[in-house]
């Protein structure tokens, strides 16, 4: 049987000199001035109608708003960490932090140092912090001798995979505590002054404006909804597709890990661009409005290697993660 050569680190290297030449890794500022704007007159609005109707059961309206809003500033924060807003890294940082830390919540430095890991190893098993055995588990060997919930929760998982998203917001915050409660982490006192601030003046408003009851269900509804959209952004672009061994070069790590989503403005708008998961990967620091115009480009140059690259609808997308997550589990199912 002939054997395939190694690919050759120079498969990149010409496709980079291509996009680099169509100017599509040139900053976008004008798109980012609007967006930015936008997403803050949304942030800005939503606190200002909780404030103006005050202790009604119509707050829950906000709160579902709120929701949507807070995973925009989310993905705002993505791009910041990327670079992809700014060239250097002071100010990519304090914009980073006043997005992560003020305004959604959660550690913008524990996020970047994690996502960073994910991007440089996606989906290994060993490497990568997104696919690691946690609460859901995407490598078989991880679930055999799971005992108790984290059994059942696996055996399940597929179907639990949604209900268990309305956590994900409150994990990041927890996760972002542990973080800055340990040394190392650059900035550590400033990062936990921020995050400070933003719970102290969320609690707050809520104590203040909202009876206990209703505080508590604006806190559920609210993060319950940013934790699911937010989930939603992530689970199509990595989720059932292969997990590399480590002997890949950069392009075919990347290419053969992603999956990216169809669609139109509307799905560039909700997905914060990343529906282009294999040219967001392939060029992280690409402004998101240019890997639309990257795509054509870069699925003609795979498909001229002969590597496999995969796009698929946003419902389709799900349908595999979630059968990916199935099987998955399967051992469990079968005790």
């Amino acid at each position: 049987m002939h054997r395939p050569s190694r690919p050759a680190a120079s498969d990149f290297a010409a496709l980079n000199r291509t996009i680099a030449e169509a100017g599509l890794l040139e900053r976008r500022p004008a798109y980012y001035a609007v967006r930015i704007s936008v997403v803050a007159a949304m942030l800005v609005g939503g606190w200002a109608a909780f404030f103006l109707i005050g202790s009604s059961w119509w707050t829950l309206a906000v709160a579902a708003f709120l929701g949507v809003v807070f995973s925009q500033v989310a993905l705002i924060a993505h791009d910041l960490a990327h670079r992809q807003v700014f060239r250097t890294k002071a100010p990519s940082e304090r914009a980073g932090r006043i997005a992560a830390n003020v305004a959604v919540g959660m550690s913008y430095g524990w996020w970047m140092d994690k996502h960073t890991r994910h991007h440089n190893n996606p989906n290994h098993d060993d490497l990568d912090p997104d696919v690691q055995p946690e609460v859901l588990i995407w490598a078989t060997e991880s679930a055999l001798g799971r005992r108790g919930l984290a059994a059942f929760i696996t055996r399940h998982q597929a179907g639990l995979f949604f209900p268990l998203l309305t956590l994900l917001s409150i994990d990041l915050r927890v996760s972002s505590i542990k973080a800055l409660a340990r040394p190392g982490m650059k900035k550590r006192g400033l990062e936990a002054g921020l995050m400070a601030l933003h719970l102290v003046a969320y609690v707050t408003a809520l104590l203040v404006v909202l009876s206990p009851l209703q505080a508590l269900a604006f806190f559920l509804l609210h993060h319950a909804v940013f934790g699911v959209y937010l989930g939603m952004t992530f689970a199509p672009n990595h989720k059932g597709m292969p997990h590399p061994d480590g002997d890949e070069d950069y392009l075919r790590k990347q290419v053969l890990t992603s999956r990216n989503v169809n669609g139109g403005f509307l799905t560039d708008a909700a997905l914060g661009g990343l529906n282009y998961q294999i040219e967001h990967h392939l060029f992280p620091a690409m402004p998101t409005p240019n890997l639309r115009k990257a795509q054509p480009i870069v699925r003609a140059y795979c498909e001229g290697m002969g590597v496999a690259y995969e796009s698929t609808s946003l419902v389709e997308s799900y349908r595999q993660a979630l059968s990916y997550l199935h099987e998955v589990g399967a051992p469990l199912r079968a005790v």
